[in-house]
This record gives structure tokens, C-alpha cells and sequence, in this order.
């Protein structure tokens, strides 16, 4: 980040999403921060495997807007734009909860320094600076968790074992789920058993589900971010058993057989989704509370096995075609600035 004389022309360097699959990293001008804000200057920003490669790709309807609920992204998804909200740095700048030198994270797109209101962070402790890049990952499975409801004893599927899956399952677990994953990749299961959670190839699936309920399953979290994966997830289900959609599919052609068994057994296509809190939660629940528990789970949560790729800021290309790749073993990668 560059200073001129009076210190208030500053730049700052951003991934730019320049077309489908092509992205740039540019100069960002920055203004003075103003009173209540900090400045932070990035140590780490995560990647996210779902949302942020539907924009990668171009596969999101340009006229929406980025995310309404976070300052920081603003516009839409028309070509050029910044995205991302995953990153974690240090305050340099006195700023109301935020001193200098405390750890932060941000939803903020990829830079290596930005300006931002001192009330939209969130203040970390000791964390590691890399795990911490998965919190909007963990706050997303939390979400799910308090969305699927009681589930103590339950037997749970959840299709897809990229972090937010895994995530996922491991919340419902401390819920008293028994979590079956469902995962194509064998490395990808590997990982999952490390970190505590069964899982089978999709071919076996319905057999081991089989073995556990004769009857399907109550509820299917569906997290793989492929249609035909929710397609393949009502024929698991029990009578009146729920399907909890955590993908968004962007501008993906979404067709489901409802001609079959969902109508006859009842069948419930709910969506989860974390920038909101549901009205039945709120009394609760709110942002603040869900994050303050996100700051203890990113000590409670094994994270580390699945932070398994990390790339210098300047390679940014190579990390985001890698993630749109599925290279061997990735499941969350993130950018390293120092």
C-alpha cells in the first residue's frame, strides 16, 4: 500500500473479476478512514468454492446484485467487478473495538489493504490467521446446523465434501446427527475421515444408508453445488423427509423429478442460506450472537486438514483456476500476502 506526502492518497492492490474465468490484480485507491474507522492490512484472504466460483465463471445472473448485506460489495455481477468477503489482517488504524495491531477479519474482497467501519469487523484472539479465513465457511455450516432443526439420533446425509459440506457435517454431528457424507473424490473422503466424519462414493450410498434406516432419511443436505445432485437426494428420503439446500446454483439448469415420489411422500426442497437470520430463529438468534460462536469454533472445529492449499496474493490466478479446476486434494484454498 502506497503513501503520498500527507499520507492520504493511498493504493491499495485487489483481485479484479475481469471476465469469465479471467481475473487481474489492480490498483484500489483508498481514501483517509474516517472517524470509526480502522485500516487493515491483509495477511490472508480465503476463496469460496461455491458463490465465489459461480462469479469466477460468469455463471450469475449479472443484473444481481453482489451482496446487499455487506458493505463492502457493492454493485452487481456485470463484468468487471470485485468479489470475495473471506479476509483476515491486522488493524492499523485506532478504530472503536478494534486497536492497532488486533487481529480482524473482514468481509471484504481480495486486497492487500482497505478502509472499513470499525463495527463491521470482527475482532479474532489467537487464532491461526490462515484457518480463520474459513469463518463466513464455519458461520455458513453453523447456519445450516440451527436451519436443519432437531436432529439428535437422526441419520443426516449430506451430499458434497468441499468445505462448507464438511463444515457442515461436523456441526450437525455436535448436533447428535449420525452423518453419513456423500463424495465422489476418494481424496476428499480421506480428509473427511480425518476430521471425524463417515463418508461413502455416491454408487454406495443408498446401500449404507440402507443399512442404517430401511425407511430413508428425515432430512439430506445437499452442498455439492450439482443439480443433478439434488435431484439424486429425493430418492433418499423418508416419507415427508426433507432436502436442505446449501448450493446456489447460479444460472445452472436446475431439473428435478417431482412427476415421481415427491409428491405422493410429501417431500420438502427447503434452501439454507446465511446472510440472513430466518424469522423462526430470530428471537433467538441474531448476527452477533451467530458470529461470537463462530470465534469459538474456529478453535473448537478441525480445521486445519481442510485448509489444504494456500497461494501468494501476486499467483492469484493460479489459485482461483485451481479451485475451478478441483485440483487433487483441494478443498479450501486462500491467498497468502506476506
Amino acid at each position: 500500500m502506497a503513501a503520498d506526502d500527507e499520507g492520504r492518497d493511498r493504493v491499495a492492490r485487489g483481485v479484479v473479476f475481469e471476465a469469465p474465468r479471467r481475473i487481474a490484480i489492480s490498483p484500489v485507491g483508498l481514501g483517509p478512514p474516517g472517524d470509526g474507522d480502522i485500516v487493515v492490512r491483509t495477511l490472508w484472504s480465503g476463496i469460496s468454492g461455491g458463490t465465489e466460483m459461480l462469479a469466477y465463471r460468469g455463471e450469475i445472473d449479472p443484473a444481481l446484485p453482489l451482496d446487499e448485506t455487506i458493505g463492502a460489495l457493492g454493485g452487481s455481477f456485470a463484468f468487471p467487478f470485485r468479489y470475495g468477503y473471506s479476509c483476515v489482517g491486522r488493524a492499523e488504524h485506532p478504530g472503536g473495538k478494534a486497536p492497532h495491531g488486533r487481529l480482524v477479519f473482514a468481509f471484504h474482497p481480495h486486497q492487500d489493504a482497505f478502509v472499513v467501519p470499525a463495527e463491521d469487523v470482527v475482532v479474532l484472539d489467537d487464532v491461526d490467521p490462515r484457518l480463520a479465513t474459513m469463518f463466513p465457511l464455519v458461520e455458513t455450516a453453523l447456519q445450516v446446523a440451527l436451519d436443519a432443526g432437531p436432529v439428535l439420533e437422526q441419520p443426516v446425509a449430506v451430499i458434497g465434501l468441499g468445505a462448507v459440506g464438511m463444515l457442515a457435517g461436523l456441526m450437525l454431528q455436535r448436533a447428535g446427527a449420525r452423518v453419513i457424507g456423500i463424495e465422489p473424490l476418494a481424496e476428499r473422503r480421506t480428509v473427511a475421515t480425518t476430521v471425524g466424519l463417515e463418508s461413502a462414493p455416491p454408487e454406495e450410498a443408498a446401500a449404507l444408508i440402507a443399512s442404517r434406516t430401511p425407511v430413508g432419511l428425515p432430512l439430506v443436505v445437499e452442498a455439492s453445488g450439482r443439480p443433478e445432485a439434488l435431484a439424486a437426494a429425493l430418492a433418499l428420503l423418508a416419507h415427508e423427509g426433507e432436502a436442505l439446500v446449501v448450493s446456489w446454483y447460479g444460472t445452472k439448469d436446475v431439473r428435478l423429478p417431482l412427476g415421481a415420489e415427491f409428491h405422493r411422500r410429501r417431500l420438502h426442497i427447503r434452501s439454507t442460506q446465511v446472510s440472513t437470520i430466518p424469522a423462526a430463529l430470530a428471537a433467538r438468534w441474531s448476527r452477533d450472537r451467530r458470529r461470537s460462536v463462530v470465534r469459538e469454533l474456529l478453535h473448537a472445529l478441525p480445521l486445519a486438514p481442510l485448509a489444504t492449499h494456500s497461494y501468494p496474493f501476486d499467483q492469484a490466478g493460479e489459485a482461483f483456476a485451481a479451485v475451478d479446476r478441483g485440483d487433487a486434494g483441494l478443498v479450501h484454498a486462500a491467498l497468502c500476502y506476506t
